[in-house]
């Protein structure tokens, strides 16, 4: 990523973005050299939502920067109206900025009679008047095929490499994806650093409540770092780390894209025999995540900022997948 300083601020593109992470958006904003697009998003008495984009767009590149976090819904239709506010008022390109894609989990029939809730979304940024989507660590790659608008799904793992050879000695090092279907993230992460790689071998009962069977891989005496997308209520992270305390690893960490972070998972965490879980600031962390003594947080407006500026320049942002 380009780190020399703020960007020169491009007549035609402009950021702005609704009330899920104003933190990330203002973050994102310096880092480009400019400020943030005025737009007000308030709620009628019946909570009913009403957004106005209080300056010229006419002819911009608009990114609209929202994830669609707790409340999910309410988030959602703030960026279905902001984005249909701004193809009225005439931007020339509206492009979504997802950091966190909301029902992504929802990514396939699970059952009989149930939906596919992602395609769903899909569909609906895309009749509102979505010209492209930027978003990060997508739960499932090929919901990317669920839009036909240019979607670019970038990656967390730059960032988390660099502060892992930070912080760790890579020859007590193992990675070790937390379930089977996280192996191909852990293992690309894996071969980076150059570290052997472990999976925990997990049944879920039902959602959010897991037990884990068993550990592929010799963790024996290892600094174990697990990696996944989402961390939702903490079971999955806390089971699978106390069963490799229990195989003989030395310490366990995670790093996850995602914090979602519900409910009292802050708390489970801090109690857990997680040495730390690390996440990105894609969700904007509550109260409780920001006062664990166990959690960080790592800032991701750098390499959005670099996408945003690549792609109003359409520039390539392959790099940016590695």
């Amino acid at each position: 990523m380009n780190e020399t300083g703020p960007r020169r601020n491009h007549d035609r593109m402009k950021v702005l973005g609704g009330n899920s992470n104003p933190a990330l958006i203002a973050e994102i904003a310096t880092c480009l050299g400019t400020t943030p697009a005025q737009c007000c998003v308030q709620r009628f008495a019946d909570m009913e939502i009403f957004v106005e984009i209080r300056e010229n767009v006419r002819g911009k590149d608009v990114f609209v920067l929202q994830s669609t976090s707790f409340p999910a819904n309410d988030h959602l239709m703030e960026l279905l109206i902001i984005i249909d506010a701004l193809r009225r008022s005439s931007a020339r390109r509206i492009i979504a900025v997802i950091p966190y894609f909301g029902y992504a989990r929802q990514d396939r029939r699970s059952s009989g009679r149930t939906p596919i809730s992602a395609k769903l979304v899909a569909n609906l940024l895309t009749e509102a008047g979505t010209d492209h989507l930027l978003t990060l660590d997508l739960h499932a790659g090929q919901i990317q095929g669920f839009f036909d608008i240019p979607t670019d799904n970038l990656h967390a793992a730059p960032v988390m490499l660099h502060d892992i050879k930070a912080r760790y000695a890579t020859d007590q090092l193992v990675v070790v994806s937390p379930d089977i279907g996280g192996v191909v993230r852990a293992r690309r992460l894996a071969k980076r650093i150059g570290v052997p790689l472990a999976i925990v071998d997990k049944r879920r009962e039902q959602p959010g409540i897991s037990k884990v069977m068993n550990i592929i891989g010799n963790v024996r005496g290892k600094n174990c770092i697990m990696i996944d997308d989402i961390v939702d209520s903490g079971g999955t992270l806390c089971s699978a780390a106390e069963a490799l305390i229990q195989k003989g690893a030395l310490s366990v960490s995670a790093y996850i894209t995602h914090g979602v972070l519900s409910g009292a998972a802050a708390e489970l965490i801090a109690s857990s025999q997680l040495e730390e879980l690390v996440i990105t600031d894609s969700i904007q962390p509550k109260k409780n995540t920001q006062e664990s003594p166990n959690i960080r947080v790592l800032p991701i407006a750098p390499l959005l900022a670099e996408a945003i500026e690549r792609t109003s320049k359409e520039e390539s942002v392959s790099y940016l997948f590695d």
